[in-house]
């Protein structure tokens, strides 16, 4: 397999930030613009306000959200990269549909760790004008994402997750049938772990000692008990229960290491397919694991019925 460099084709971030089209949308980002080196206008991506503001400017220009903001000290995501998990979804759905990408509010996508940000229900709303129900276990990320809504007049579902060891169960209710779902998971095994990453960053970009993350995070966005290993798992023994209730169950991998143990966890669930998708930001390669119970034969049909 080729290793892929460059954002997905229908990514709209594809050629990089047009920061005279972000200004001119939003032009208190100006303040925190800088040049680099070669002289290009740029921003200190290891300032947390610079990043926020960033953020604003990208899903107001792209996305037609007038009003974006997160509490301090929640997970500020970088958006090319959540754009890109929201079209290689997009593809996976298209495989089961004669390769045309099904759009519109009767495509149902269920996010997993939802989050303040709020940022891949809105970046696939806008997109494909998917219908988005975002589950999170934090109550003050829910109440983020509620004025994230409320403000931009969206219609965006989001339920609380009220036990923070399960992942799909208590959420998906009996009546509910989703296409996909997706999932950035918490990727240390603990608070410790968290922290001791973070000073390997600042270490590494020469800026000693910080308590300080690079782009803030809540104990549940960080880590999970067994790290992100043992919350996939998790996840994939939960979605036994509901295997006649979604086409596609998706997350996001950040170690190619934990790739064979969750193959091996994939199999012993009995899942009829499972593949793992590569995605890139320049050298750096991401991915997401998607796995479901229904059979090939029976996709299209399946999608189509729920499309209805």
């Amino acid at each position: 397999m080729a290793t892929k460099t460059m954002l997905h084709p229908r990514n709209q971030h594809r050629e990089g930030y047009d920061f005279e089209r972000l200004v001119a949308q939003s032009p208190e980002l100006e303040a925190f613009t800088t040049r680099n080196p070669v002289g290009r206008t740029t921003i200190d991506f290891q300032d947390v306000g610079a990043v926020r503001m960033l953020n604003r400017a990208l899903l107001k220009t792209y996305y037609d959200i007038d009003f974006w903001d997160i509490p301090a000290d929640y997970l500020c995501p970088p958006i090319p990269g959540r754009v890109d998990y929201i079209h290689y979804l997009a593809d996976l759905l298209a495989d089961n549909n004669d390769q045309e990408i099904p759009r519109g509010p009767n495509i149902k996508v269920l996010d997993i760790g939802t989050g303040a940000s709020l940022v891949y229900p809105l970046i696939g709303q806008s997109e494909y004008g998917w219908d988005f129900t975002g589950v999170d276990v934090d109550a003050g990320a829910i109440k983020s994402a509620q004025r994230i809504c409320e403000t931009n007049k969206l219609n965006i579902a989001l339920r609380r997750q009220d036990i923070p060891e399960n992942t799909l169960r208590g959420v998906i209710k009996p009546d509910d049938v989703f296409h996909v779902t997706l999932c950035n998971p918490p990727f240390h095994a603990s608070m410790e772990q968290a922290n001791r990453g973070t000073q390997r960053k600042w270490s590494n970009l020469g800026k000693g000692k910080s308590q300080k993350l690079n782009f803030g995070g809540q104990n549940a966005e960080l880590w999970y008990p067994g790290g992100e290993i043992k919350f996939i798992a998790n996840m994939v023994e939960q979605s036994r229960d509901f295997a006649d209730q979604c086409l596609w169950f998706s997350s996001l991998v950040s170690k190619k290491d934990n790739l064979q143990p969750l193959y091996k966890i994939l199999r012993k669930a009995k899942v009829a397919d499972f593949k793992v998708v590569e995605m890139a930001q320049g050298q750096k390669i991401s991915r997401f694991i998607a796995w479901t119970y229904i059979r090939r034969n029976q996709r299209s049909q399946f999608l189509s019925d729920l499309a209805k």
